[in-house]
């Protein structure tokens, strides 16, 4: 089955006339001697659109084309009012690689006109060789521009409103594809056998093995890729996370997702020049978002992995990058108290920081982090983040008999090293600001022992 991006043709099919002009056009013929050659060249897979239309209305599966595939080719010949409706559609939905085309055998409507679109001719309605020939190399330039060039957008929605936000469909939409749905399962598995090997290394030769396959990178399905960079995060393979996301296709690039990602991984990495890349990408992030519990954790990440740096240095700059990781945990569980992940982390800083306001802001959100991390079953969830959540608060509250419960189950749900890093990385801290306060570590001690040894498993 193809991993190769779709291209979703709208146009007519078999004989039809065109009304304004009397001329019979033959468009089976103009697909198969010139869009679809054009297409397969390119490098991407053509889907021709061939739903059955009944009193005018689209069915849904047209909708499903048209909302999702990475590539869409318009004929607007017959100046058919569902067509211009349906590419309407798509540039609501999508700022980039929509490539309409028309027969000029008559003027086309004016705010069409205003599209970029690429004219062929007919004779007699008829697609001869010559014309054929420059039609194929017309799409085909304008795909590879698509493909390889920067990112244009070709929508007048989202070049009147740069900020208008492209569609986000649930996955239960994206089903309408049953065929890409099966691929990605196949696909996942592929993945998930990778993601199985017993160490870190020989994970991230076997992803690396899969990307090769996919050949280039630029015509390659957007959920593939999407998946193939979350599984390089799970075997800590950050110098492969950089490198894929600086090889997506622009559009790709720009998503928030691979955004937010790509400064987890440079952040992670942390190669010369990397921290501050991944911080501005998070800054701009929260700037052109608004800022989420996903993003702000990233950035409290960053300025936390800063504060640890400063303070091995003995920087009066620590204390400052504290209070950045502190504010961006802060705005992060704010911003959306269900997610308790930036509120531990919140947490864990205010205690490190330890001065009497700091442990006053600890204990007002270490309630509502833990009843967040309750409602998401808690110690009886299945999922790392959950478990270490509640392991982390059993740990600040000294409820040793909770923590005791709970941390085989957190061992054993994590499935990458630089998860139990994390979390282990947060009860030093902890450690470190009871050391401080004079307070004994004995219990702490034995569970960073678990985790040390959990996290030199993983990481082979």
């Amino acid at each position: 089955m193809s991993n190769k991006a779709t291209c979703f043709v709208d146009m007519p099919f078999g004989k039809k006339p065109d009304l304004a002009s009397g001329v019979e056009v033959d468009f089976d013929y103009i697909y198969e001697a010139a869009i679809r050659p054009a297409i397969e060249e390119a490098g991407l897979e053509p889907i021709r659109g061939d739903q059955e239309r009944t009193g005018g209305i689209i069915q849904i599966p047209m909708f499903g084309r048209l909302l999702l595939s990475e590539y869409v080719l318009v004929d607007m010949t017959l100046a058919n009012p569902n067509v211009f409706y349906e590419m309407g559609i798509r540039h609501m939905a999508k700022p980039y690689t929509t490539v309409p085309i028309f027969a000029a055998i008559h003027n086309i409507p004016f705010d069409v006109a205003l599209v970029r679109s690429i004219p062929y001719n007919l004779d007699k309605g008829q697609l001869k060789d010559e014309d054929a020939a420059k039609l194929k190399e017309a799409i085909l330039t304008r795909l590879k521009e698509a493909i390889n060039g920067p990112t244009s957008k070709d929508s007048p929605i989202f070049q009147l409103i740069p900020s208008f936000p492209a569609i986000d469909l649930p996955h239960e939409v994206t089903e309408i594809f049953q065929d890409q749905v099966r691929h990605c399962d196949e696909f996942r598995e592929r993945l998930a056998q990778a993601r199985a090997k017993p160490s870190d290394q020989e994970r991230e030769a076997a992803l690396f093995e899969i990307e090769q396959s996919l050949g280039n990178l630029k015509v390659a399905q957007a959920t593939v890729l999407v998946d193939l960079l979350l599984s390089y995060r799970d075997a800590s393979a950050w110098d492969r996370m950089v490198a894929l996301s600086d090889n997506l296709p622009d559009s790709l690039k720009a998503n928030v997702m691979v955004r937010q990602q790509k400064a987890l991984a440079l952040n992670r990495r942390n190669q010369p020049g990397d921290r501050d890349r991944a911080l501005e990408i998070a800054t701009k992030l929260v700037k052109d978002k608004g800022g989420d519990p996903e993003t702000f954790g990233i950035l409290g990440r960053i300025h936390k992995d800063r504060f640890k740096e400063l303070k091995q240095k003995g920087s009066i700059m620590a204390e400052a990058a504290l209070d950045d990781a502190i504010d961006a945990y802060r705005k992060g569980f704010e911003s959306d108290p269900r997610d308790y992940y930036p509120g531990v982390n919140a947490v864990t800083l205010l205690i490190q920081k330890g001065d009497e306001d700091s442990m006053k802001e600890a204990q007002r959100l270490a309630p509502m982090v833990s009843f967040g991390v309750a409602r998401r079953g808690g110690a009886s969830s299945s999922d790392y983040w959950d478990l270490a959540t509640v392991l982390e608060l059993s740990i600040i509250s000294e409820d040793w008999k909770m923590a005791i419960r709970v941390l085989p189950k957190v061992l054993a749900s994590a499935k990458a090293a630089w998860m139990i890093q994390t979390t282990r990385d947060n009860m030093l801290l902890v450690k470190a600001a009871w050391e401080r306060g004079g307070r004994a570590t004995t219990e702490l001690d034995g569970f960073i022992v678990e985790f040390q040894a959990r996290f030199e498993a993983l990481n082979g």
